[in-house]
């Protein structure tokens, strides 16, 4: 069984950065891709970011320019510097790894409020 681990959120004031960290552990044979996601009270989730195996990243329009993802392979980690930070960023976040199955962490929650 794949477990996910999320770390890293916080209250943040608005303009400023926080890094969330996700570490997979369990049976799994190929990481497809890993990515970030995130709900806000009374809306769906959404895509944050994503990143594949071979590196290749896709960013939500809202996280462009501003968020990073990158990814630790030998540590089944995946990391989002999220930087300039807005009230709108505000949510759960969430992380996701493919490897033939799907698999979510608990979600970290992220306040961006002055």
């Amino acid at each position: 069984q794949v477990q996910l681990v999320e770390s890293g959120g916080g209250l943040v004031q608005p303009g400023g950065s926080l890094r969330l960290s996700c570490a997979a552990s369990g049976t799994i044979f190929k990481i497809v891709a890993m990515g970030w996601y995130r709900q806000a009270p009374g809306k769906q989730r959404e895509l944050v970011a994503t990143i594949t195996s071979r590196s290749l990243t896709n960013y939500a329009d809202s996280a462009k320019g501003r968020f990073t993802i990158s990814r630790d392979s030998a540590k089944s980690t995946v990391y989002l510097q999220m930087n300039n930070l807005r009230p709108e960023d505000t949510a759960v976040y969430y992380c996701n790894v493919q490897y033939g199955r799907v698999a979510w962490g608990q979600g970290t929650q992220v306040t961006v409020s002055s």
